[in-house]
């Protein structure tokens, strides 16, 4: 088990690393025009689950694998952050469900904002990739919580020998 100074520093650093990754999200969400984040007369939009991920994955080479990469697997890895950092933050956050709830949620909240401000396109298909994020980000604390305790106990007991 980690001693309360160790959990007080990683919940630090957890909090930093946290903040930074928000406003590294809102950059890249809203404001980088590298993404096509600039307001558009002609605005798209998909309402239709797996729409999207069909079609880049059907027409992948006229797409491009960058932008299928891009698309497809940034969708899925710019959640997992959040769901590795939440049950840090928050003992009460440590259920798989809660974090999947809090993706989706998340999720749903920007692409709500994307369609409001016509910033990027409001896509049904990247609320099912972050709230996939999000589970996986949540898998991977679950693992490494894992190890951290079994390293702790397999240290204890060798110190109670």
């Amino acid at each position: 088990m980690l001693k309360k100074k160790h959990k007080k520093f990683i919940r630090f650093v957890s909090w930093i690393l946290f903040i930074v990754y928000l406003v590294l999200m809102v950059y890249f969400l809203f404001f980088s025009e590298q993404l096509g984040r600039t307001p558009s007369d002609t605005y798209h939009y998909n309402l239709k689950p797996f729409a999207e991920i069909k079609r880049y994955m059907t027409y992948y080479e006229r797409i491009g694998n960058f932008n299928v990469i891009l698309n497809l697997f940034g969708n899925v890895l710019c959640f997992v952050p959040f769901g590795f950092v939440i049950p840090i933050l928050s003992c009460r956050q440590r259920n798989i469900f809660k974090i999947r709830n809090l993706s989706f949620l998340c999720s749903v909240a920007i692409e709500l904002i994307q369609l409001v401000t016509k910033l990027g396109s409001c896509d049904v298909d990247d609320v099912i990739l972050n709230t996939l994020g999000g589970v996986l980000g949540y898998i991977l604390f679950s693992i490494c919580f894992f190890i951290i305790n079994m390293f702790g106990r397999h240290k204890k007991k060798k110190k109670n020998k």
